[in-house]
């Protein structure tokens, strides 16, 4: 009986040890893979557009960033590596995630800028270049009508749900950007950077087009008007004028300007961060 009785002691034991070890692992698995994924998640969502706007608190951006990764721990974790052996791979794994999600919320963020782009050739043109403000979406001072279609825009984009894309491509850049903890490329990263840039102007110039179009008009005309008529004061003539017919524009085109961009912000950003 005391044979059996110590047998079955340290059949107990062996089990409460298995299941010490599975738990033990099991938690600490969890948190590791919870770490990785808010830190590259964490760093995005402080970049990117409207989540990570400076009007929004930063705790309520960082409680976003704790339940959302908590809520993705279970669905990325097989993408994720082994837990490192080391202090310094698992320090060097954190910071390559970082890396990868500042880079990401910066690509974001820049496609945002087209809106500012064209806020500012149609201030220019209708002559609002002197009036500035502070511009909540860019974190900037800024031009009158550039506040008005970076907040429009990214307005839009928030009840557009486009944001639920933007979470999207962080989730597939997994697969574009794995973590191996292995550093971005500086180059890829930064050839991106400027063609994303290079994108960002054109879709702004194409919005302006029709203010620049006819306030090259504008200015045409009455400069032909001052030669024929010296005695005209043109510039009294032609800031009204010019002022009528952009704000007249701006109410035609704002609603395709402001589609335009969105159709734009989802094509290129799928292109340029999911694979």
């Amino acid at each position: 009986m005391d044979f059996r009785f110590r047998k079955g002691c340290w059949r107990g034991r062996g089990r409460g040890i298995h299941i010490q070890h599975f738990l033990q692992e099991l938690v600490v698995g969890n948190i590791f893979a919870f770490l990785l994924i808010f830190m590259r998640f964490g760093t995005a969502l402080m970049i990117m557009p409207g989540i990570g706007a400076t009007f929004v608190p930063a705790q309520i951006r960082l409680l976003f960033a704790l339940a959302l990764s908590f809520v993705l721990t279970p669905v990325l974790a097989p993408h994720l590596p082994t837990i490192p052996e080391n202090t310094s791979a698992f320090l060097a794994l954190l910071i390559s995630e970082a890396v990868i999600g500042f880079f990401i919320g910066t690509v974001m963020r820049i496609l945002v800028s087209a809106l500012d782009t064209a806020g500012t050739i149609v201030s220019i043109q209708a002559g609002f270049s002197n009036a500035t403000l502070f511009n909540p979406a860019a974190d900037a001072q800024g031009s009158i009508m550039s506040a008005v279609y970076s907040s429009l825009g990214v307005t839009i984009m928030l009840a557009a749900d486009l944001h639920h894309q933007m979470l999207a491509v962080v989730v597939d850049s997994y697969q574009l950007y794995p973590a191996n903890g292995v550093l971005l490329d500086m180059d890829t990263a930064s050839d991106t950077i400027g063609k994303i840039a290079a994108v960002a102007f054109k879709i702004g110039t194409q919005i302006a087009i029709p203010f620049l179009i006819v306030g090259t008009l504008v200015q045409m005309g009455f400069g032909v008007l001052g030669r024929l008529l010296p005695q005209v004061q043109v510039f009294f003539l032609a800031m009204p004028a010019q002022i009528f017919l952009s704000m007249l524009i701006l109410v035609l085109t704002l609603t395709a300007g402001i589609v335009y961009w969105l159709n734009g912000y989802e094509t290129i950003l799928s292109q340029a961060l999911v694979p």
